[in-house]
């Protein structure tokens, strides 16, 4: 599909060991031609760790996008009145997020993000990755797949002997994911 009409926000939670593959899938997403908003949460942005400075983290997805990035509730909230975007991806989505988008809370920028792009009826595409998606998260991912306008990513259990209640989204699925969703259909099969 081509994207070169569309424009994407795409938005990073604090699964930091997934960070590396989740630059990947975003410079893929950018080959599609799509103008590409990146957001990331507070935390995520102004974050240092073992798998990497945050500035680093930064410096990469605006050197990919060429746009600036949203890190805050403020600059978040625009995205529904302003009907910034066309479709809003999180990736990686943690568990803390999927909570709250479940909940209906809007107290991060990416969670901001989500609620200000719903108002729009526009799709969200989400890649989770938490390690307790087949435990407390569980019933969270349940009411977002049962959600209008949520997608998610192919996603599997991510390290079944040490992790057993860890899900983790195929992140090479990304793009299909995205065609469905512009299509108002979820990309199957959905467990990876």
């Amino acid at each position: 599909m081509d994207f070169r009409n569309k424009t994407i926000g795409f938005a990073m939670c604090g699964s930091f060991c997934t960070f590396k593959k989740a630059i990947d899938a975003l410079h893929e997403l950018s080959q599609t031609g799509a103008n590409i908003i990146p957001i990331m949460s507070e935390i995520s942005y102004s974050t240092d760790t073992r798998f990497g400075k945050a500035e680093d983290f930064r410096d990469k997805l605006v050197k990919i996008t060429g746009n600036g990035i949203i890190h805050t509730v403020k600059e978040s909230e625009p995205i529904g009145p302003k009907k910034l975007l066309d479709m809003l991806i999180i990736l990686p989505c943690t568990g803390n997020s999927l909570a709250k988008i479940a909940g209906g809370i809007a107290d991060t920028s990416v969670t901001m993000a989500v609620k200000a792009h719903l108002r729009n009826q526009r799709p969200v595409v989400i890649a989770v990755s938490t390690n307790d998606g087949l435990g407390t998260a569980a019933k969270n991912i349940g009411a977002l797949m049962n959600a209008k306008n949520l997608y998610f990513v192919p996603f599997r259990q991510d390290d079944w002997r040490k992790k057993p209640n860890s899900l983790v989204a195929d992140f090479s699925m990304l793009i299909p994911t995205a065609e469905a969703a512009f299509e108002n259909r979820q990309f199957q099969p959905i467990l990876s």
